[in-house]
């Protein structure tokens, strides 16, 4: 069998002699304490996303010994390797930052070192994309698995979870109702054990959108992290992916345009994270085609939000686990679904939804005639504001300033907003409209997710809890709020957004897609003449120069440019000119990318 599949002999180091690399490649793997017959046997890489850092794949070695024990009943040899772990909370200036590293670092080990297929093991938001960004550019045979939701915590009797909650509570912390004894009582009980957050936020959504694209086997989204249904299922990810060597079944025959139209589909169905568009695009470079935003947009018209979970609802992923996971969603969205996508078992969509349990009804997962949101969870805007494209959250979103027109105060940097979000003096008021410039993906850099700006606390304090927030960053999937988000082009790169002005009148209408600045395009035209790109993104050394070098913007994933398998023929925001060479300014001390540069 190994012969066929080719195991330890495919890709040998270059030494000048085949039959040596192979000979020396067998006599280190022997110090593992393997033998001959173990040698012999198809290989099955396994990613380890552990890290000391990353609480959500805390439970990822229990993960990995299960997908071992199925890799060897099937008759494969496993072996672990790590890549790059990103956790949300520990990655400076922001994991999406680092996202674009962690997927060259899976396509590269993976292309380099002998295996037959492998195994993804993702958990944490950022990890999910990045190893399937890598699986679709090698293009060996992969299949996923997640670490999976946690379950949830309780204070006081109040059933309650990162990170809805967290953001909850702490703006109830920043209104006073909470004193800084109980917002730490509080911390200690949101993240009551392994696993990704337990709302609708993008851990859950990837794993989701993942499933439904074909690249996880059937149910195993939404299983909690500590539940022994996730290491069988991690077993039995094992045991399919020594079938998938076999049979050579390759991502780029199940990640299609087909099936990330029933991702899109998913995508809105469940009210899920705006971030999986970032990294369903990405994907789909990766891959040789655009995610169309049009096409999100018809979909989300089409499809009503029927998942009640946080942030758009009430519940948490061990609740959609116990009402039939993703599978209940797909039945209900039926004859809105491609099911004739070839998924990782070798079936079919409809196939595979055909051998589940049968569903039973539910609080959870809503029929369709009954829907939590109707008219898609994701909108897409555009504009004068926009021209590229912006998104809105509208299901978590308050249904009264959906449409409204509002003063812009401006906040030109992630810096300036934190010097003065909370001054006495902060020229603001409930009907105005809060502007972030300069948190797209150069401005952040890396796309922070400071697009749900916090409510100034002057007015926190007075009792508003949402106004229309713009910016060129993300929103964490956990958020909620009127918050327009992906402005592109971004304002580092010189897009409309950077021209705008304390006091310009902004107008946003989510039911005709809309967003628009009120301002003479004789105005605009001047202040574009003024403009200059922001100092930090001029880095000459180092990752930082690769990435500011090569970042595409929102509707291309924040990939990198060279990155995808077609590359895009980058023009300046500002004179429509090539600007490959204009996109490294000069005059910045190249240690930038330790100090202001990458600061957030």
């Amino acid at each position: 069998m190994a012969d066929a599949l080719n195991g330890l002999k495919q890709g040998l180091t270059h030494y000048g002699d085949a039959g040596f690399s192979l000979f020396l490649r067998k006599a280190f793997i022997k110090a593992m304490g393997y033998s001959d017959k173990a040698l012999e046997r198809p290989v099955i890489g396994i990613t380890d996303t552990f890290s000391g850092y990353n609480a959500c794949n805390r439970s990822v070695p229990d993960i990995i010994e299960a997908v071992k024990r199925g890799v060897m009943l099937a008759g494969g040899l496993p072996i672990e390797f790590p890549v790059v772990s990103v956790h949300e909370a520990f990655s400076h200036p922001t994991s999406m930052y680092l996202r674009n590293l962690m997927a060259m670092d899976v396509e590269e080990l993976v292309r380099a070192q002998p295996m037959d297929a492998v195994v993804l093991i993702g958990g944490c938001d950022k990890t999910v994309p990045a190893l399937l960004m890598g699986a679709a550019s090698v293009d060996l045979p992969a299949i996923l698995t997640v670490a999976g939701p946690m379950i949830t915590g309780s204070h006081k009797g109040e059933r309650l979870g990162a990170c809805t909650d967290c953001r909850r509570f702490w703006g109830q912390h920043r209104a006073g109702l909470f004193d800084e004894l109980e917002i730490e009582e509080i911390g200690n009980k949101l993240a009551a054990g392994p696993g990704t957050c337990m709302v609708m936020g993008t851990a859950s959504t990837m794993a989701l959108v993942s499933e439904a694209m074909g690249m996880m086997l059937p149910g195993g989204a939404a299983i909690p992290a500590v539940q022994a249904d996730r290491l069988r299922h991690a077993e039995a990810t094992g045991e399919r992916a020594v079938m998938l060597a076999s049979e050579k079944l390759r991502p780029s025959q199940i990640m299609t345009k087909n099936s990330l139209a029933n991702a899109l589909r998913v995508l809105q169905a469940v009210g899920g994270s705006t971030n999986a568009v970032v990294h369903l695009a990405a994907i789909a470079g990766r891959l040789g085609f655009d995610l169309d935003l049009e096409e999100l947009d018809q979909i989300g018209a089409e499809t009503p939000v029927l998942v009640d979970l946080k942030p758009s609802g009430r519940y948490y992923m061990e609740d959609l686990f116990k009402a039939g996971g993703l599978t209940a969603v797909l039945r209900e969205i039926n004859h809105l679904i491609d099911k004739e996508c070839i998924t990782v078992t070798g079936k079919t969509l409809g196939e595979n939804m055909a051998m589940q349990p049968a569903s039973w009804p539910n609080d959870v997962v809503r029929p369709i005639e009954d829907p939590v949101h109707r008219g898609g969870g994701i909108r897409v805007l555009r504009g004068n504001l926009a021209p590229k494209g912006a998104i809105i959250k509208q299901a978590a979103a308050t249904p009264g300033l959906l449409k409204h027109t509002g003063r812009a105060v401006v906040f030109t940097s992630l810096e300036d907003m934190a010097d003065r979000i909370d001054a006495p003096d902060l020229d603001v008021n409930a009907d105005d409209i809060l502007v972030l410039q300069n948190a797209g993906p150069k401005g952040g850099p890396g796309m922070p997710e400071a697009g749900c700006m916090p409510i100034p606390r002057k007015l926190a304090v007075a009792g508003v809890k949402d106004m229309v927030r713009i910016s060129d960053g993300r929103m964490s999937g956990t958020a909620f709020g009127t918050v327009v988000l992906h402005v592109s082009p971004e304002a580092a790169v010189g897009g409309p957004l950077s021209l705008v002005r304390n006091g310009d009148l902004i107008r946003l209408d989510v039911e005709e897609g809309l967003l628009e600045l009120l301002i003479d395009e004789s105005e605009l035209v001047r202040r574009r003449s003024e403009w200059t790109p922001p100092s930090h993104t001029h880095v000459e050394r180092g990752y930082a120069k690769l990435y500011f070098d090569e970042v595409l913007q929102a509707e291309d994933g924040c990939d990198f440019n060279f990155l995808r398998a077609k590359p895009r023929e980058v023009l300046s925001a500002t004179s429509g000119r090539n600007c490959r060479d204009q996109r490294r300014p000069t005059n910045m001390d190249s240690s930038a990318a330790g100090g202001r540069s990458l600061s957030g």
